[in-house]
């Protein structure tokens, strides 16, 4: 008798067969996984050797000199396998100050989150104004001083030829809402006392208040974006080598400046002879 005529073969058959599709379905499933992951990953491995070398040729040459083609020689690859990476020399530099961008960034707000957690530990309430200012502009210094060359491509001179698009603005504000929040914070909790406003300035205020932080006094808000360009610009000064033979002890006079514009932006309250 052959199988088919066989009582129950038909559903046998139909189901082994089933079970051996499902083995096999399952099987390529999993293959397709570990090959797509395998790929993202070595895909992940060359972006990243991409832009540390294309760091390294900051260091040495500077942002205005980077070249897609230094950088995939310097890698062993052919020109055209990097350009499947970042298709020209101005979407690499984005990466980079994207990147630049998201780490002192992120120095800053770790900072502003540690100085609350050891206030917290230490059961005396939580930290005052002009504590997490300056810990955050001490945090924005260290992370500078650590990085000079990508510092010098935020903050430094435009390179030529290149505009940074839309992407670079939400990593470029990550600081200045940092040192925005410390504001608000003391703005609906101890006070704030920020200097008055000359009549002249009052249009520029009322215009940067708008697009900062409508939540606040314009008065505060002029005098916090005065003091930041102050904390940037003694930065800049250190980094790029203005301080040399004049200031000696940078991180003692750095504390001693940041904690003066947080009095001078209306951070500490009149009378407050300890500001925490």
């Amino acid at each position: 008798m052959s199988s088919a005529s066989r009582p129950g073969s038909t559903s046998t058959a139909s189901s082994t067969g089933s079970r051996n599709s499902r083995s096999r379905n399952g099987s390529g499933s999993t293959t397709g996984s570990a090959v797509r992951g395998a790929r993202e990953r070595a895909r992940s491995e060359i972006t990243a050797a991409i832009k540390d070398e294309a760091r390294r040729q900051l260091a040495a040459e500077g942002a205005a000199k980077l070249s897609l083609r230094a950088v995939a020689r310097e890698l062993g690859m052919v020109s055209s396998a990097l350009y499947r990476y970042f298709p020209s020399r101005d979407e690499l530099l984005t990466a980079l100050i994207v990147d630049a961008y998201d780490a002192v960034g992120a120095a800053a707000e770790r900072a502003l989150a540690d100085v609350d957690a050891h206030a917290e530990a230490q059961a005396a309430g939580p930290a005052g104004p002009a504590a997490r200012w300056t810990a955050v502009c001490v945090a924005v210094r260290a992370w500078a001083v650590a990085h000079p060359h990508e510092y010098a491509l935020i903050y430094g001179s435009p390179v030529p030829g290149y505009a940074a698009p839309a992407a670079t603005i939400a990593p470029a504000s990550r600081v200045g809402l940092a040192l925005i929040s410390i504001a608000r914070d003391a703005h609906r909790g101890p006070g704030v006392a920020p200097p008055p406003l000359s009549a002249d300035l009052r249009p520029e205020a009322d215009r940067l208040t708008a697009d900062l932080a409508p939540d606040l006094p314009a008065g505060l808000v002029v005098a916090l974006v005065a003091a930041w360009s102050q904390v940037f610009g003694l930065i800049s000064f250190e980094v790029f080598g203005q301080f040399n033979r004049i200031v000696e002890d940078r991180e003692t006079f750095f504390s001693y400046a940041v904690s003066r514009l947080a009095r001078d932006a209306g951070l500490v309250l009149p009378g407050s002879a300890h500001p925490r």
